[in-house]
């Protein structure tokens, strides 16, 4: 039986507060479209893991992830305990949340997230948040070599885009790499319709 898992990845306060630093002008659209994923995976009742990156307030488990922002080690982002990192408040949470922390790119390094995968037998998970080309494009790289299959749903995850670079032309570059041998790439709207004359 083929189970899917949605992983809902970083859909934090720093990627959709207006005054972020790496705040994503289509956050509220994202946010919109990673809900409507949320509300069918709930209402079929399949599993569902929510995925946030923190640091220690020290920075000793930076490892190599600031090297390439020219940032001073103190004014590191994701700090435990900021604003910053809580999740987006219109992002729809069941009562019952299931968390996996993380402080690399990909979800699976350094956290118990392919553990809980096998134990609830899935077998495909579904890629949605942010940010489009580190956290959402290196899990679904890392699960495809962990022989999952992969479903990312391109128009579902946010960046706040690079110095030439804007939101839709990296989606648009992510997927069409990810596509050619890691994952199946969708829009929201055809996963959701897909789904649902499956169902």
């Amino acid at each position: 039986m083929n189970t899917s898992a949605l992983l809902v990845i970083d859909a934090q306060k720093i990627y959709t507060t207006k005054d972020s630093e790496m705040y994503c002008k289509d956050s509220t659209g994202t946010i919109k479209r990673v809900n409507s994923l949320i509300d069918l995976y709930q209402e079929s009742r399949m599993p569902i893991i929510f995925i946030r990156h923190i640091h220690n307030n020290d920075g000793s488990d930076l490892g190599r992830m600031f090297d390439f922002s020219g940032e001073a080690e103190e004014d590191f982002n994701f700090k435990s305990g900021s604003d910053e990192v809580e999740y987006d408040p219109g992002l729809h949470r069941p009562r019952q949340l299931e968390e996996v922390i993380k402080n690399r790119y990909s979800a699976f390094v350094g956290t118990d997230l392919e553990n809980l995968l096998r134990k609830k037998k899935v077998t495909t998970v579904t890629i949605c948040g942010f940010m489009t080309n580190f956290c959402c494009d290196s899990t679904a790289r890392d699960a495809h070599d962990r022989d999952f299959f992969v479903d990312f749903i391109s128009d579902a995850t946010g960046t706040p885009g690079t110095e030439h670079l804007g939101e839709k032309e990296i989606r648009k570059i992510v997927a069409e790499l990810l596509g050619t041998g890691y994952a199946r790439i969708h829009t929201t709207k055809k996963y959701l319709s897909a789904w649902k004359k499956q169902g």
